[in-house]
């Protein structure tokens, strides 16, 4: 997409988001639209592009959760304040729901899609963040949309991912997935049987647009593992991180002298681990998780403590997961990238 927004009117706006400027912010965008920049063009280029700055430095320990939080919140505003000025084509292309999977609270990507849908026709309805299941099947029943789309940002989310997918098809709802969670290209996605994949809002209207309502839906193709690797890790989760602990502890004295708040930060850290390894046995892709242990050791880089740290944490879940033959391959493999 070519860029309509001057990059000095985007530096402006993340210094609005900096500051935590609310006011600032929404008429800013507002006055974007007056001057003729389209909806689309201010909600990718602008909410979503300075969403992917505001993560980038966070991870770079420039920002802090707070101002993350605040960065975010202020978005939301503005997403909903361009909201208020579109008028969806009549008729409508049909009714297509929006979820956030189980679980999942980062809502921003799901409603900038729903947005961006709705520009090109679409009548949305767009559930929030983390709907339960049962509650959404019952939604579907309800309602009978010609889609459900599901978001997804984060892959430990995959498993419940699976199960929305599985709820809304037996309910007789097709499914587009998208979003970070299900990987590039949406590859997970396809494997936990996904009828559509789409790598952003637009690509995602347009799949709409060329898939309903003639095109039948396509044939689900879930993956097959052949055994509950995955199921098993995130069942011991607690016991892997309490082997972690000791272990870190074994090697690393300093351990002793955290402050409260660096000891629960190591135990989240070790939790993700573990959450990453199950997701990465759901899908059977060592990839995701040597990934994840790549982008966790910037992190930690950029908070000065030592990489190898993580190197012990893996050994120790090694030993823990002596008996499952795909977790040590894909703790090796994390190894392996450290």
């Amino acid at each position: 997409m070519s860029q309509t927004i001057p990059e000095a009117d985007r530096e402006h706006y993340m210094r609005l988001l900096e500051d935590a400027a609310e006011p600032e912010a929404v008429d800013f965008a507002q006055k974007l639209l007056a001057r003729g920049v389209p909806a689309q063009e201010v909600l990718l280029q602008l909410v979503a592009a300075s969403q992917a700055e505001v993560g980038r430095r966070w991870a770079e320990n420039r920002w802090s959760v707070a101002q993350e939080h605040a960065a975010t919140h202020l978005n939301e505003q503005v997403v909903a304040a361009v909201a208020t000025t579109i008028r969806p084509a009549q008729p409508s292309r049909g009714r297509i729901a929006v979820a956030c999977v189980d679980g999942e609270w980062h809502s921003l990507p799901a409603r900038l899609f729903a947005e961006v849908l709705r520009l090109h026709g679409w009548e949305v309805r767009f559930l929030g963040a983390s709907v339960p299941g049962p509650h959404l099947v019952s939604y579907l029943h309800s309602y009978d949309p010609l889609a459900l789309a599901v978001s997804c940002s984060l892959p430990t989310r995959l498993a419940a991912a699976k199960r929305t997918i599985e709820a809304a098809q037996e309910a007789g709802v097709a499914v587009l997935a998208g979003g970070a969670g299900f990987g590039e290209n949406g590859r997970w996605a396809r494997r936990l049987g996904a009828d559509r994949v789409a790598t952003d809002a637009v690509q995602a209207a347009q799949e709409l647009a060329a898939w309903l309502p003639a095109t039948p839906r396509s044939s689900p193709h879930p993956l097959l593992v052949g055994d509950d690797e995955d199921v098993m890790v995130s069942k011991h989760k607690q016991s892997l991180v309490d082997s972690g602990m000791r272990l870190l502890g074994e090697r690393f004295p300093a351990l002793a002298r955290y402050s409260g708040h660096q000891r629960q930060a190591t135990l989240e850290d070790l939790g993700h681990i573990a959450d990453f390894l199950s997701a990465s046995l759901l899908v059977d892709d060592a990839e995701m998780f040597t990934s994840f242990i790549g982008w966790l050791c910037i992190i930690l880089e950029s908070r000065r403590v030592p990489i190898s740290t993580v190197d012990v944490v893996l050994e120790a879940y090694q030993r823990e997961l002596y008996d499952y033959p795909r977790a040590l391959r894909h703790l090796s493999a994390g190894r392996r990238q450290l």
